[in-house]
């Protein structure tokens, strides 16, 4: 089966992984990552719900799924991200067109993200408490805290990406792009992310090939995701996405 990639992963056999079928099954969409959709899942034998997220064309994106992986798998124990419950292969069936899929099952975060709970509140003509925002950031700080100590950039800090449980609690998730270093002092140069949330560092990778990058530019992006927690929509989201890029890194010379 595992001579099916062209692509091989020293993080993760796939060809180990357990088909999901027997124990989770799926039910609704209920959300998109990066690099797949999010869905309602059920496991077959406690009933218990949780979120899975699907990824097609496995040979295509598993450097995003390799990323995903060791972060759920080595970091997932931080009360601040989601519990992770495994993740498995499912294998297209002889004489079938459907492409393999990755699952990774996660805890169920049934509150939503809070891009989505500012956005309600300001389609009612109300915003977000300050004090909930300061929350919201608090704990924010402390799943990138955990990240960073040990080695990791998340690069794509923002609304959608934090989730609330049913209890109110934080969760950071989707770590497809994330970045792992090879120390404290190691910076990337790969530029990826959100246009709006992105660094200036960041963009400046695209056209500089010798800028680069360290885990400060998650603090950056939670900066703007407390505006858009303030707003509903972070800053120059009136432009389209490449016009933001350029405007970004020359509104710190204003």
């Amino acid at each position: 089966m595992f001579s099916n990639y062209s692509y091989h992963s020293d993080v993760v056999s796939l060809a180990e992984l357990q088909e999901p079928g027997e124990l989770w099954e799926l039910e609704e969409t209920i959300g998109e990552g990066t690099y797949g959709e999010v869905y309602l899942g059920t496991n077959k034998k406690t009933g218990e719900h949780v979120a899975i997220k699907v990824m097609e064309s496995v040979s295509e994106v598993i450097e995003e799924v390799e990323q995903e992986y060791r972060v759920l798998r080595d970091l997932s124990g931080h009360p601040n991200m989601p519990k992770f419950y495994g993740m498995h292969l499912k294998r297209r069936q002889l004489g079938s067109a459907t492409e393999d899929q990755i699952w990774i099952v996660m805890e169920l975060c049934k509150g939503g993200s809070v891009t989505d709970l500012a956005r309600h509140l300001i389609s009612k003509s109300q915003c977000l408490e300050e004090v909930l925002i300061a929350f919201i950031l608090m704990e924010t700080l402390q799943v990138l805290v955990h990240l960073h100590s040990n080695n990791v950039i998340h690069r794509d800090v923002k609304g959608h990406n934090i989730l609330l449980t049913s209890a109110g609690n934080i969760k950071m998730v989707d770590f497809g792009v994330s970045g792992h270093l090879q120390s404290p002092t190691d910076r990337k140069k790969t530029h990826v992310g959100t246009p709006y949330w992105m660094a200036p560092e960041v963009i400046a990778c695209e056209q500089q090939l010798d800028y680069t990058y360290d885990v400060r530019c998650d603090v950056w992006s939670l900066g703007i995701t407390a505006i858009e927690l303030a707003d509903g929509k972070p800053p120059l989201a009136e432009f389209d996405p490449r016009r933001a890029l350029f405007k970004i890194p020359r509104a710190l010379r204003l």
